[in-house]
């Protein structure tokens, strides 16, 4: 039986290139977004590359469905957690002038993460997998545009490496990928590209999401370090 790897949160950048990498090493894959729209292009895509593949539309924000999902999906030898705030024009204020409630409402794409995490991680442990997530330059690197999202990605930075540090002596794995720059392919990439009076040019600050998954691979397999910082901004 082939081990299973979900990609939670994906979409045409990163989640498809973690979904093919994984797939390439004979990983089925299970894919996770808010929206069926896109499944089915995602699903061409690697059955094409001979990867074996489901898909499933929920909001990983909703615990409920979110449990429910995982359950039909069965045991998980690894687990991607890229999901997160994408919507550039409804980004909160700057640090300073930062809320409470706007710093509860970005911690809302920490607490998935966590519910992820506590549903997978006994058969996880169980199989000697993985935890893979992906978070924001923020989390290393003082960005006060950014206001509470910088808050929510030092912590889901912190929650990874912690994990990482737990698991050591369990025979599982748990790595951040720490992103500083725009993923091609990616939807961000595509608003950013299309708006350049707003966001200004992209040269020099995009990164290949084949290469970070690359990476994430290497981290996986060779478990010599719990984080890797990608920064061309």
């Amino acid at each position: 039986m082939s081990p299973t790897a979900v990609v939670l949160g994906v979409g045409p950048g990163l989640g498809m290139s973690i979904a093919h990498r994984f797939g390439r090493e004979g990983y089925d894959v299970v894919l996770i977004s808010r929206s069926a729209q896109r499944h089915e292009s995602y699903l061409a895509s690697l059955a094409e590359a001979g990867v074996k593949a489901r898909a499933f539309a929920a909001d990983v924000r909703d615990r409920v469905q979110l449990s429910s999902t995982l359950d039909s999906i069965g045991p998980v030898d690894v687990a991607y957690y890229g999901p997160g705030a994408t919507d550039l024009n409804d980004m909160p204020g700057e640090i300073t002038t930062t809320t409470s409630d706007e710093a509860r409402a970005a911690m809302d794409w920490l607490y998935p993460a966590i519910d992820v995490t506590q549903h997978v991680l006994p058969g996880v442990v169980e199989r000697g997998g993985g935890l893979l997530f992906a978070g924001g330059l923020s989390s290393v690197l003082p960005m006060p545009v950014l206001g509470a999202l910088a808050l929510s990605s030092a912590a889901l930075r912190n929650y990874a490496l912690t994990l990482n540090a737990a698991l050591a002596d369990k025979g599982a794995y748990a790595g951040t990928l720490t992103i500083g720059g725009v993923v091609e392919r990616g939807d961000i990439h595509k608003l950013v590209e299309s708006r350049p009076e707003q966001f200004g040019g992209l040269a020099g600050h995009t990164l290949d999401p084949d290469d970070i998954a690359e990476t994430a691979w290497q981290m996986f397999v060779k478990r010599d370090r719990a984080e890797e910082v990608f920064n061309v901004l």
